[in-house]
């Protein structure tokens, strides 16, 4: 529904530390990671109660930290400097109105490789294959998608990979002549699992996200993303922004790079939560993530992921992820997937859902809190200019390697 809204004040459109933060953060084990002016790097960080605790001489990289044999543990018994309040990082972090000499908040993952699996979703496997026979054409989908519905005939939620249910559904489509890869990983027994963006590319919370400005129908792709140790071991979670172009895809599968890896293309955060006792993978799977976006023009936009719909289970994906067949020496990240896939029309009739320039997105769980972004064109975000490399040098300069 479009409804007139007055556009957010700059100060304001990056949320409040009580939005940002888990709604029982108290009894949370959170980690993060700062840009600190002073030593001109990243720091990881540690909020307790509402403050920032540097613990960059225990710990130089997240990475570090989540290789531990029980990192919740390690950490809530971590001391470290002040830094700030968690208020105060969250305001400086919208690049409008950042202070250059304070510390402002970064994805919370560095090392980790970025990876993300899709079409994990029955819903949004339909879509994928509605983009792939629309070949990006807004009013070609929505005619598919109508049609396609009627056919199968079936409610999707719930359906299983590699069930009985899910080998019939195969059949009908085959039969109807619309097989596709799409429903190939949706239901088969393979998972698809790539390369969401390269090692420290990641942006984190109040800051834009990305969209290539070629781009005519793209959209946000809100997500739990697990926190994978080399090891295998899930020792964490984070919320995530899977921005895709629809368009892009559409047109092939083998332009999935381009569709998924731009400059400012993956947003995580705020914070990584530690599994304890209170937050495991139980927990992640009942998880509920709640998407909004908010446009200048006044349109507004809600929507659910219920983490229960999956057709594949969290940790029978990070067992495809990593294992004896692939390794991950300094850990990864894995997106779970969304069922999000908008189909409400932003314009005209027929012409669905992209975004606009402005779009304030905000991607929120209770239990990891809120990762808010401004939609921009990938081409005038912040450069990615802080590689690896660069992390060595400054950590070895900072006497912490």
């Amino acid at each position: 529904m479009t409804v007139p809204r007055p556009r957010a004040a700059e100060s304001q459109w990056c949320g409040t530390a009580s939005d940002a933060l888990p709604y029982d953060g108290e009894h949370s084990v959170l980690i993060g990671r700062i840009w600190d002016p002073s030593v001109d790097g990243p720091s990881p960080v540690v909020v307790r109660d509402g403050e920032v605790f540097d613990i960059s001489h225990q710990f130089p990289t997240a990475r570090d930290i989540c290789e531990l044999p029980d990192p919740a543990a390690v950490v809530a018994g971590l001391d470290g400097p002040r830094v700030c309040g968690f208020g105060e990082i969250l305001a400086n972090t919208g690049a409008e109105t950042r202070d250059p000499d304070r510390p402002w908040l970064l994805a919370p993952v560095d090392l980790q490789a970025l990876k993300a699996a899709g079409v994990t979703f029955p819903v949004s496997m339909i879509e994928r294959v509605i983009e792939e026979r629309a070949r990006g054409d807004l009013a070609l989908a929505a005619d598919i998608r109508h049609r396609m519905l009627a056919d199968i005939g079936v409610d999707l939620h719930g359906l299983v990979s590699g069930s009985a249910e899910a080998e019939r559904l195969k059949n009908l489509l085959v039969a109807e002549g619309i097989w596709s890869q799409y429903l190939e990983v949706g239901i088969g027994p393979d998972a698809e699992i790539f390369t969401k963006g390269q090692i420290l590319s990641a942006v984190g919370t109040a800051v834009p996200v990305g969209v290539l400005a070629a781009s005519t129908w793209n959209n946000p792709e809100p997500e739990v993303a697990l926190i994978v140790a080399s090891s295998g071991r899930i020792v964490g979670a984070t919320l995530g922004n899977d921005v895709n172009l629809r368009d892009v895809e559409g047109r092939s599968a083998l332009l999935l790079p381009k569709a998924k890896d731009n400059n400012a293309s993956c947003a995580l955060g705020p914070l990584i939560r530690l599994f304890d006792e209170r937050f495991g993978l139980e927990r992640v799977r009942e998880l509920e993530v709640r998407l909004q976006v908010r446009g200048a023009d006044g349109f507004q936009l809600e929507a659910v992921s219920e983490m229960s719909r999956m057709s594949r289970d969290p940790e029978a994906l990070v067992r495809q992820l990593i294992g004896p067949h692939h390794q991950y020496p300094d850990g990864a990240v894995l997106m779970l997937g969304t069922m999000f896939a908008p189909v409400e029309d932003r314009d005209r009739p027929g012409d669905g859902f992209t975004h606009k320039l402005d779009d304030v997105v905000r991607i929120s769980c209770p239990a990891l809190g809120t990762l808010v972004n401004r939609v921009r064109h990938a081409e005038e975000c912040a450069p990615w200019q802080f590689g690896v490399r660069d992390l060595m040098g400054n950590l070895v300069r900072r006497g912490l390697l």
